[in-house]
């Protein structure tokens, strides 16, 4: 379904009423969306094609595909992509479904030397070519030199793997060249190496998830027993982010020792050696990233209730050079995990609470700036009124 449904002039429509009132008013008056931005399978429509369909969406790290033939199978909506190495060395993102009977290709994370249709054994290079295909030298018309895969744009920036469908997207790196100046770069995170990365499904919307990382207004209580004690909510800044992302961040001692420079840093500068930013990359890629550790998620809709979470994580070099690094690896590690799980008691309960004929949207905080920002963005893309 096209967004071009709910932008319709003179609309009486109470979900682009509901919409547009949220997006007329200023931050100081503003409210969190209404619930049936959350739960409207036509709203979920829409943000697919106009917004998951258009704009460059994460994958991960480009490290896990370090090898040539390395690749990783996921979904934009219901486009299947394949993203490999090549021959080459390059990453490349292609259409994963063969172009004979329309199968899948290529499921989760591999290797390959070629890509093999598991139905009538099709096979394409790492280039995407059709290379062979068996018993089709009884079809007259077949030329193997017509067959292509479709590929898709694919760049690589600070270390994360991104697609877009798009043909007419902006370069990545021109794309979030103001997130770079701001905070990325200080951080040099392209040195980050990931340690761990999984995949979840989590029953709720995803765009509650992303909103859930965009603000430290639920900290001190959802987080009570894990970090919740250690973050003065009162210190955190909210500045406005950008056309394509938002953050926050927060300077202060880290409660893990890696939050904060390593001794061995010589390349962080003042209070930016214990700032911890939390940065989201429009539409559903989250970074938290401290000048020792980061962590992410990286959002992919599965339906209104269902979001399924690409999660992962890593270090700065140096700290990774340590003699003790293993322990604090899986120390932090445990302490992201039970984060995360609270995370999705919270985020569960708020999308339960969306599906009651009762639920109204309150009035946001200063602390709620980037939910703001974001519910501006959804609207912008999906109804086309800023």
């Amino acid at each position: 379904m096209s967004s071009l449904a709910l932008t319709r002039e003179g609309s009486d429509d109470p979900l682009v009423a509901a919409l547009r009132d949220f997006a007329e008013r200023a931050f100081e008056q503003a409210r969190a969306m209404p619930a049936a931005a959350y739960t409207s399978e036509r709203m979920l429509a829409a943000e697919t094609e106009s917004i998951f369909k258009r704009e460059w969406i994460c994958a991960g790290r480009a490290e896990a595909l370090a090898e040539k033939g390395d690749y990783l199978a996921f979904q934009i909506g219901d486009i299947p992509v394949a993203i490999l190495r090549d021959g080459e060395g390059a990453l490349r993102a292609f259409s994963n479904v063969c172009l004979h009977r329309m199968s899948t290709l290529l499921t989760g994370r591999g290797n390959c030397k070629s890509i093999v249709c598991p139905y009538h054994a099709w096979t394409y290079g790492l280039d995407g070519t059709l290379r062979g295909a068996p018993h089709m030298k009884n079809a007259p018309a077949f030329r193997k030199g017509d067959y292509r895969l479709p590929e898709f744009r694919c760049e690589v920036w600070e270390g994360w793997v991104y697609v877009s469908l798009n043909p007419d997207a902006p370069p990545l790196a021109e794309h979030l060249q103001p997130l770079y100046d701001t905070v990325v770069g200080r951080y040099r995170l392209g040195d980050y190496r990931e340690t761990f990365r999984e995949e979840h499904v989590w029953n709720t919307n995803w765009k509650i998830l992303a909103e859930n990382f965009m603000e430290s207004y639920h900290l001190p209580q959802l987080h009570a027993a894990t970090i919740g004690p250690h973050s003065k909510v009162s210190e955190m800044e909210c500045p406005p982010g950008g056309a394509a992302f938002n953050y926050h961040w927060i300077t202060k001692e880290a409660s893990l020792g890696v939050g904060t420079a390593h001794p061995n840093n010589d390349y962080m500068e003042g209070d930016w050696r214990r700032t911890t930013a939390l940065i989201t990359v429009y539409p559903g890629h989250m970074i938290t990233l401290t000048p020792g550790y980061f962590w992410y998620l990286s959002l992919r809709p599965q339906g209104v209730g269902k979001v399924q979470i690409l999660y992962g994580g890593g270090f700065a070099p140096d700290y990774a050079a340590d003699e003790d690094f293993e322990t604090v690896a899986q120390d932090t590690k445990t302490l992201l995990d039970e984060t995360n799980q609270e995370d999705r008691v919270g985020v569960e309960a708020v999308f339960r609470g969306m599906l009651s004929a009762y639920a109204r949207p309150g009035h946001l905080n200063a602390l709620e700036r980037p939910n703001y920002e974001f519910g501006q963005y959804i609207v912008s893309r999906v109804l086309g009124v800023l």
